[in-house]
C-alpha cells in the first residue's frame, strides 16, 4: 500500500463539499488544467476562450456518461498541435483547396473515433487494443509529439514576429522557463501542482516589464463577451477529405492509450477501479463525446489531464462536485471578455518558454514507458520498431499520391509502427495494465 492510500479522504466521490471548500477545490482544479488548456489553442491560432468553454462542457458531459463514478477534468490534447497547424496553414492557402473548417472536422472524427474504440471495448474486453498499442509503439510515437515540436518552441523563444532574431525574446523565454522550472522543483502543496501558471504569469510580468506586452485588447474589452464559434454549416461546410483522415485519426492513438494510463493511476489514487466500473468504454465514450462537442464550437480535442488526478492525489478530495464547479468555472471565464483578452495578450516568448518543458516532458514521458516497461534494446526487434517511428515521425517522412492522398509525420510514423509490431517475429506479450506504472 503507497503513502497516498494510507491518507484519508477528505472528500468521497458523491459527497458534496461546503459552499467555501467547494469553491476554493474547484479553483484550484481550474488553475491546475488552465495553463496547458489554454496553451494548444494560443499554439494552434484557435481562441482560448472558446477552449476553456468547450473543456467545461467536455467536462460536464464526461461526468454525465461515467454517471458521476470519475473524478476527472478534460482539457485540450497536446496530441494534435502539430496536425491542426498543419491544417490551418492549407486552410489560409487558397492554392491547397483546403476549405475552411477542416481542422474542425478532423477533430470530430477524432471523437468518432474514441467513440467506436469505446464500443469496441464494451464488446470484445481490451486485449486486441493491447495488441495493437503496446509500449514498443505507444512510447516512440509519444516522443515524437515531443520532440517534434521542439522548432515550434524554439521559434517562439527567439524569433520576434517579424521572424527575426531577438535577444528580449530570448531572454523573456528563458525567465519564464526558469520560473515554471523553480515552482516546479522548489515549492510544495498548491504551488507544485500549478508550475505552468506560475511560469506564464511571472512571465508575462517580466514582458510586461520590458515593454512586449501591448494591454489595449484588454482595456478596450467588455466584461461580458460571446467568443466568435465556429459552427458548421454556419461558419463553414463541414467537408470529409482523406488528408483530413490521415492526419488527424491515427493520431489518436496516443491520447487513447494516455487515457488508459490516466484511468489506471486514478484508480490507485481513489482506490476504485475504474476500468470496471463504471468501465473503461464508459470513460473513452465521454472522451469522444467531449472532443465532438469541442469541435462543434471551434474548440481542440479533450482529453482527461494527469494534471488533474495529481492534485486528486495531493489534497485527497474525490468529490465530482468539485469538478462540476470548475468545469462551470471554465465556462463562465470563457464568456468573460477581459479575460479572453487578457489570454490574447500573452507573447509569444512566454508561451515558448513553457513549451520548452512541456513538450520535452512529453517526449520523456514517451521515454519512461519504455524505460519502466522493460522494453529490451538488445532485441532488434524493438530496436527496428522505436528507430523507423522516431526518424519517420521527426523527420517529416511522406507519402502522396496525387492530391487526394497524403501520409505523413506522426500519422505515418503511428502507421508504421503498428504494423512492424504486427508482422516482425518475436513479440513479446504484456500485461495490459503493465503499459502505466504508478510510482
Amino acid at each position: 500500500m503507497s503513502e497516498l492510500d494510507d491518507k484519508k479522504i477528505v472528500l468521497a466521490i458523491d459527497q458534496k463539499p461546503k459552499l467555501g471548500q467547494w469553491i476554493l477545490l474547484s479553483i484550484q482544479h481550474l488553475f491546475a488544467m488552465f495553463g496547458a488548456t489554454v496553451l494548444v489553442p494560443t499554439l494552434t491560432g484557435m481562441n482560448p476562450a472558446i477552449a476553456l468553454i468547450s473543456s467545461g462542457i467536455g467536462t460536464l458531459a464526461f461526468i454525465v456518461i461515467t454517471k458521476g463514478r470519475v473524478p476527472s477534468y478534460l482539457g485540450s490534447s497536446f496530441a494534435f498541435i502539430n496536425p491542426i497547424i498543419a491544417l490551418k496553414l492549407l486552410e489560409a492557402d487558397p492554392a491547397s483547396g483546403m476549405p475552411v473548417g477542416s481542422f474542425l472536422v478532423g477533430s470530430f472524427l477524432v471523437g468518432v473515433v474514441y467513440s467506436l474504440v469505446a464500443l469496441l471495448i464494451s464488446k470484445a474486453g481490451t486485449g486486441w487494443l493491447m495488441k495493437l498499442l503496446p509500449p514498443i509503439v505507444v512510447g516512440p510515437v509519444i516522443m515524437v509529439i515531443g520532440l517534434g515540436l521542439a522548432n515550434t518552441a524554439v521559434g517562439m523563444v527567439t524569433n520576434n514576429p517579424s521572424g527575426e532574431y531577438d535577444l528580449t525574446y530570448v531572454l523573456i523565454g528563458l525567465v519564464t522557463l526558469a520560473i515554471t522550472i523553480i515552482t516546479a522543483i522548489f515549492t510544495r502543496g498548491f504551488l507544485s501542482v500549478i508550475p505552468v501558471l506560475v511560469g506564464i504569469i511571472g512571465g508575462y510580468s517580466f514582458a510586461a516589464i520590458m515593454g512586449v506586452v501591448d494591454f489595449t485588447k484588454v482595456i478596450e474589452a467588455h466584461w461580458i463577451e460571446v467568443p466568435e464559434f465556429m459552427l458548421p454549416f454556419v461558419d463553414y461546410t463541414p467537408s470529409i477529405s482523406w488528408y483530413v483522415i490521415l492526419l488527424m485519426l491515427p493520431v489518436a492513438i496516443v491520447p487513447i492509450a494516455e487515457h488508459i494510463g490516466h484511468q489506471l493511476v486514478l484508480s490507485k489514487v481513489i482506490g476504485k477501479d475504474l476500468i470496471k466500473d463504471p468501465g473503461l468504454h464508459k470513460s473513452m465514450l465521454g472522451d469522444g463525446v467531449a472532443t465532438m462537442l469541442a469541435s462543434l464550437i471551434g474548440g481542440p480535442p479533450n482529453t482527461t489531464y494527469g494534471e488533474n488526478i495529481g492534485v486528486l492525489a495531493i489534497t485527497r478530495a474525490f468529490s465530482i462536485y468539485v469538478f462540476i464547479g470548475a468545469a462551470c468555472f471554465a465556462i463562465i471565464f470563457g464568456f468573460c471578455g477581459k479575460v479572453a483578452a487578457l489570454l490574447s495578450t500573452i507573447p509569444a516568448p512566454v508561451m515558448g518558454g513553457v513549451s520548452i518543458l512541456l513538450f520535452g516532458i512529453i517526449a520523456s514521458s514517451g521515454l519512461r514507458m519504455l524505460v519502466e516497461n522493460n522494453v529490451d534494446f538488445k532485441i532488434k526487434r524493438n530496436l527496428i520498431i522505436s528507430s523507423v517511428i522516431l526518424i519517420i515521425g521527426i523527420g517529416g517522412a511522406a507519402i502522396h499520391i496525387g492530391e487526394a492522398f497524403s501520409l505523413e509525420g506522426m500519422a505515418l510514423a503511428s502507421i508504421i509502427g503498428i504494423v512492424l509490431n504486427l508482422v516482425l517475429p518475436g513479440k513479446k506479450n504484456v500485461k495490459f495494465e503493465d503499459m502505466f506504472k504508478d510510482e
